[in-house]
């Protein structure tokens, strides 16, 4: 099953939720709230998590524990992948006002680049 855009946004773990499913203490979600790596919504108080969140919540403690980067190479990656996903929605927009022909050149050529890399 595939979830929606807003589904995957809508806040509904607790923090003590989201500590046992990541297996980290409460007091590290908050330290990366602080940091500015996630940015939980608040309801009375409570901090309540997202899937999102907790999917880049997941990543920043890969790139911490298990390769070692530090909060400012942590905060670089999460910037670019922000940008990443900007591009790919800005070239899925433009995709769909191409004529068909063209389209298909378009994205052969993507294709080619990317599985360069």
């Amino acid at each position: 099953m595939v979830r929606k855009k807003e589904d995957k946004n809508r806040p509904v773990y607790m923090i003590s939720v989201v500590s046992r499913i990541l297996e980290v203490h409460p007091q590290t979600l908050r330290m990366y709230e602080r940091e500015g790596f996630v940015c939980p919504k608040r309801i009375n108080q409570q901090r309540l998590y997202s899937d999102e969140d907790i999917e880049r919540l997941n990543l920043v403690i890969k790139l911490t524990k298990e390769l070692g980067v530090n909060k400012a190479g942590v905060d670089i990656i999460l910037r670019m992948r922000n940008r990443m996903e900007a591009m790919q929605n800005e070239i899925k927009e433009m995709m769909r006002f191409m004529e068909e022909d063209i389209r298909s050149s378009f994205e052969e050529r993507l294709r080619r680049i990317f599985s360069e890399e």
